[in-house]
């Protein structure tokens, strides 16, 4: 039996309101752009003329408006990636825009990013790799101030960032230079400062990586998590150090199956908010490469991705590249069409609910406040949920509705304001007089989408049978039947390590392909 102060002490921990803000909207795109785009490499050695950086069409209205399409809130810009060259035009090195033949050497990609999200209202972020293959001060204490200066030109003169994409991947040895030190306290205090609204992503301390790049959170993902997992992840000695396989074998205390359950955490005194985001790319590689146009990922596939981690308490972060041209490629476009469409149409589906009924609440939660899903845009606080007045062992909510209708989901959301403490529920529908259980699950926090094989029913009961004292529970939406079934097989789980491994032997093959073509 846990202790209750110990209990007491998970839910005390709660989200920052950079963090509410993030996790909220839990859809992003990433753009991987610059020199590899136009040299056929997922990582440049910073040796590459700037003069082959020439995009001859480039639109990123074409590529905001495309992301809007697709449902997502904010866009994450490669404005220097471990080449380091700089998409702006900046004062800290030659090596950028500025030396290259695009509008005479007069374009600023990062402005037209910023500019194009401003016009179309999505959020802009920015991706600044520490590990800098081309500056002459890397390797040196001086690199440190190079950096933060890089910061500061794009955290001041782009208007708001909402997120800033730390990389804490170091190579010096690839290239003969003295490791680097990173000074991570002064990075993060630096982005603070100039940008207080901006969530620090990957090595930072208000997203982690969840540990793979197949697009799978875990089947329990928890935001409460020991200290430690920030610690060690922000010591670019457990980065990635080169190109190849050996990232695989990370160290795994970002990478366990389980990073939050009353057992695993019972071995830690100190804990964090410290939610997941999945990275993905929507095709094989990160940067664009022709030989990838017929390899973009099929809706089914990021349908899969979508459910598991916008739908399994994560954050989605999904890698679009634009290509040579400076535009996304027609086949990403489409297929980026496809999910915005089932997204918005899957959404349109939310039931009506003739009756709901909860254990006796508490004044002014009453159940029928999880019916509607609305926020406080400043404070990204529910306007209404549900908490039981008694605290029990297990919790049952039944919901009746308008008529007998094919549901295949149930979507649940914490009011995480009071933390994250649904450790796991069931949900049983009534088929021919008779509940009958379809779905059973773990962790709620910021949304679970449960889908089950689609069944004809007027209602449903949904059982939270543990919970850390006792749930605040902002939303629950029953859904029409759309079609989609996410399940994760033991096979499936095996087939998304190797992704991850066959993608390291990818990149080796390409850089390999790219040297001899050079």
């Amino acid at each position: 039996m846990i202790d209750k102060d110990r209990l007491d002490t998970y839910v005390s921990i709660v989200p920052t309101i950079n963090q509410k803000s993030i996790q909220r909207e839990r859809f992003n795109v990433f753009f991987h752009y610059g020199l590899n785009t136009f040299t056929a490499k997922e990582w440049g050695d910073g040796k590459v003329s700037p003069q082959e950086f020439n995009p001859t069409q480039q639109n990123t209205d074409q590529w905001v408006s495309a992301v809007k399409e697709a449902g997502a809130y904010g866009v994450i810009l490669t404005c220097k990636h471990h080449d380091g060259f700089c998409l702006w035009q900046t004062k800290t090195t030659d090596y950028s825009v500025a030396s290259s033949p695009y509008k005479g050497g007069k374009g600023d990609v990062v402005r037209e990013v910023s500019d194009s999200c401003r016009k179309y209202g999505l959020k802009f972020g920015i991706y600044l790799s520490p590990w800098d293959r081309n500056h002459t001060a890397y390797g040196t204490e001086q690199y440190n101030d190079v950096y933060c200066q890089q910061l500061e030109e794009l955290l001041t003169g782009y208007g708001e960032v909402f997120c800033v994409w730390l990389d804490g991947a170091c190579g010096s040895y690839m290239d003969g230079k003295p490791k680097q030190v990173y000074d991570w306290n002064r990075y993060f205090s630096t982005i603070r400062r100039l940008a207080p609204k901006a969530c620090i992503s990957n090595c930072g301390p208000d997203v982690r990586w969840v540990g793979n790049e197949g697009g799978f959170a875990r089947e329990s993902e928890w935001n409460v998590v020991p200290k430690f997992a920030f610690d060690i992840q922000s010591i670019e000695s457990n980065s990635q150090q080169s190109d190849d396989d050996g990232f695989a074998k990370k160290e795994a205390d970002i990478i366990s199956p389980d990073l939050g359950s009353r057992e695993f955490l019972s071995g830690f005194d100190s804990f964090i908010w410290y939610p997941a985001e999945v990275d993905v790319s929507i095709r094989p590689g990160w940067f664009y490469h022709k030989s990838q146009d017929k390899a973009v990922r099929s809706l089914k596939n990021l349908l899969k991705i979508y459910y598991n981690s916008v739908g399994g308490n994560s954050i989605l972060l999904l890698n679009a590249p634009p290509d040579r041209r400076g535009l996304l490629h027609e086949n990403d476009v489409n297929r980026l069409k496809q999910l915005g469409k089932h997204i918005r149409e899957s959404q349109d589906q939310l039931l009506q609910v003739k009756n709901v009924s909860a254990p006796v609440a508490e004044e002014g939660c009453e159940i029928e406040k999880a019916l509607d899903y609305s926020y406080d845009k400043s404070t990204f606080d529910p306007l209404g949920y549900y908490t039981p007045k008694e605290q029990a062992d297990s919790y049952e909510i039944t919901i009746e509705l308008n008529s007998s209708v094919k549901i295949n989901r149930v979507e649940l959301v914490e009011n995480v304001s009071y933390s994250q403490r649904i450790e796991r529920f069931e949900i049983y529908a009534n088929l021919k007089g008779e509940f009958k259980k379809v779905y059973d699950g773990t962790t709620v926090g910021y949304g679970r989408i449960a889908t089950f094989k689609a069944v004809q029913t007027d209602k449903i009961k949904v059982a939270l049978t543990s919970v850390r004292n006792k749930p605040y529970l902002e939303f629950i939406g029953v859904y029409s039947d759309n079609g989609v079934l996410i399940k994760e097989t033991l096979r499936q789980r095996f087939v998304k390590w190797l992704h991850h491994i066959n993608y390291i032997h990818y990149i080796n093959r390409e850089n390999k392909k790219s040297k001899k073509n050079v």
